[in-house]
């Protein structure tokens, strides 16, 4: 299915889910420097080990202009909320 986020800042769809091993999903967002249609694919592959699940993460055909922007966003709203709460 498709998904909007950050008041329609990003959206997407969903591409393909494997309960517990994989997401696959289009992004891509509103700003000047994403052509009209243009999406990038992210894949976030989760894999069990003995102490929890090491996650495995690409994004592929992000636009030049937007990619440190995209870096930013990736660890501001994602990464570091992520470690903040799994170290909780």
């Amino acid at each position: 299915g498709s998904f909007s986020i950050f008041e329609g800042s990003l959206s997407g769809k969903n591409v393909e889910l494997i309960q517990d091993k994989k997401i696959v999903q289009t992004w891509r967002g509103d700003g000047e420097n994403w052509p009209k249609g243009y999406y990038s694919t992210i894949t976030l592959i989760l894999e069990s080990v003995d102490q929890g699940t090491v996650i495995k993460f690409t994004q592929n055909e992000i636009p030049e202009a937007s990619y440190e922007s995209v870096k930013e966003g990736w660890d501001t709203y994602y990464w570091e909320p992520l470690k903040e709460m799994l170290e909780k």
